[in-house]
C-alpha cells in the first residue's frame, strides 16, 4: 500500500494543489508534464511602487529610529555631565563669567561718574575763573555784576573754540588716514582756516578790550603761555612744525617756504624791537621819580597812550599769523596743507597735555622750598 507523503503547510502553491488533485486528463503525458512544470514554486512576483502614504510610513519610521538613537546619544551626554567633578567645573565657570559681568558693570559705571565728576569741575574752575576775574576788577567784592566782564567772555569763548578745533581735527585725521578725495580735505581743511580766523576775531575784540588779559595768556595753559608772542603763536615756529609733517615737498615749495620764512622772522624782529621800546618807555614813564600831584595825570595819560599802541602791536601780530597760514595753504597741495593744519593742531594739544602731567605731578611732602 503506498503512503502519501504530507505536504508541508508552508510554501504551497496553487499549481501544486492543483496537480495534486484528480483529474480526468491525467493519463496523458503531456498534462502530467504540465503539471509537473506547474508544481515548481512560481517566480517572485515584480515589486508593486508603494504608493506616497506608505513611502512617508517607512520614512517616519526610520526618522522615528534615528531620533530614539540621538535620543540614546544625549542621555549618555547627560549621564556624562552628571559626573560631579564636571559639574562642579561648570559651575566655577558659571560663577567666574558672572564675577567678570559684575566688574565690566561697576568700571562702566566708575567711568560715567568720573566723567560726570570731571565736567563737574570743569565748571567749577571756570565760575573760579570768571569769579577771579570779576573780583581782581574790583567792580563788586561782595557779589558779581549783572553781565560777564569781556575777559571772562573771551575764556570762555576761547576754551568752547579749543573744543570745536579738536573736534574738526579729529575728523581731518580720519580722512587723511581714509584716504579720501582731495575735494573733501579741502572742504576740511576751509573749515580750519575759517575756525582760525574766528579765534583771530575774537582776540582782536580783547585786545581792545583787555590787551594786558591778552598778553598775560591767563587764558591758555601754563605751556602754551611759556611760547607765547604777543598774545598767540610765532608764526616762523609754526612753519618749522610744518616742515617736520609735511613731506615730500618740491623744489618750487622748498623755495616758496623759505622765502616766507624769511619775511615772517624780520618782520617778527621788527615787532619784537617795537614792543620792547614800548615796553621800556611805559617802565620809563612809570618810575619817573619826584611826579608833582599835578603832572601825576599827565604821566598817567601818556603812560595809557603807550598801552593803547601795544594793542596795535598785538592786532599786528595777528595778521602776521593769519597771513603766514593763508600763505602756507596757497604753497602746499591739498593733502600737504591738511597735514599742516593737524601737525599744529596736534603741537598745541600737547603742550596742554604737558600742562596738564606737569599740574598732576607726584610732589615731595619735603622738598626744597616747600
Amino acid at each position: 500500500m503506498h503512503v502519501a507523503e504530507p505536504i508541508p503547510a508552508k510554501g504551497v502553491s496553487m499549481g501544486m494543489v492543483a496537480a495534486m488533485m484528480p483529474n480526468g486528463n491525467s493519463s496523458s503525458p503531456r498534462r502530467q508534464e504540465e503539471g509537473g512544470q506547474r508544481s515548481a514554486p512560481p517566480p517572485p512576483a515584480p515589486a508593486v511602487p508603494l504608493p506616497n502614504s506608505a513611502k512617508e510610513n517607512r520614512s517616519s519610521l526610520t526618522k522615528k529610529e534615528a531620533t530614539s538613537g540621538g535620543k540614546g546619544a544625549t542621555s549618555g551626554d547627560q549621564e556624562r555631565v552628571r559626573d560631579p567633578k564636571t559639574l562642579r567645573r561648570l559651575a566655577q565657570n558659571r560663577e567666574a563669567a558672572r564675577k567678570s559681568r559684575l566688574r565690566k558693570k561697576a568700571y562702566i559705571q566708575q567711568l560715567e561718574t568720573s566723567r560726570i565728576r570731571l565736567s563737574q569741575l570743569e565748571q567749577q574752575v571756570q565760575v573760579a575763573r570768571v569769579q577771579g576775574v570779576f573780583l581782581g576788577a574790583g567792580e563788586q567784592p561782595a557779589g558779581f555784576p549783572s553781565a560777564p566782564s569781556p575777559a571772562a567772555v573771551f575764556d570762555m569763548e576761547y576754551g568752547r573754540w579749543v573744543e570745536e578745533h579738536s573736534k574738526l581735527m579729529f575728523q581731518l585725521r580720519a580722512a587723511l588716514n581714509e584716504h579720501m578725495a582731495d575735494e573733501q580735505l579741502q572742504a576740511f581743511v576751509n573749515g580750519a582756516m575759517a575756525q582760525h580766523e574766528e579765534l583771530l576775531n575774537l582776540k582782536g575784540a580783547m585786545a581792545r578790550a583787555d590787551v594786558f588779559h591778552l598778553l598775560s595768556g591767563v587764558w591758555a595753559s601754563p605751556a602754551e603761555r611759556c611760547f607765547l608772542w604777543l598774545g598767540g603763536f610765532r608764526p616762523s615756529e609754526v612753519i618749522k612744525v610744518m616742515l617736520k609733517h609735511v613731506e615730500p615737498l618740491s623744489e618750487g615749495q622748498i623755495l616758496g617756504i623759505y622765502n616766507l620764512q624769511q619775511s615772517v622772522q624780520e618782520r617778527e624782529e621788527a615787532l619784537n624791537h617795537t614792543m620792547e621800546a614800548t615796553q621800556q618807555s611805559i617802565s620809563d614813564i612809570v618810575a619817573a621819580p619826584d611826579v608833582a600831584p599835578a603832572t601825576f595825570i599827565g604821566h598817567m595819560s601818556l603812560a595809557m597812550n603807550k598801552v593803547a599802541s601795544m594793542e596795535s602791536f598785538v592786532l599786528q601780530a595777528d595778521g602776521l599769523r593769519q597771513q603766514t597760514l593763508h600763505k602756507l595753504h596757497h604753497i602746499l597741495t591739498t593733502r600737504q596743507a591738511a597735514r599742516c593744519m593737524v601737525a599744529i593742531a596736534d603741537y598745541f594739544h600737547r603742550l596742554r597735555a604737558l600742562s596738564t602731567l606737569w599740574v598732576a605731578r607726584p610732589r615731595q611732602e619735603d622738598g626744597p622750598g616747600l
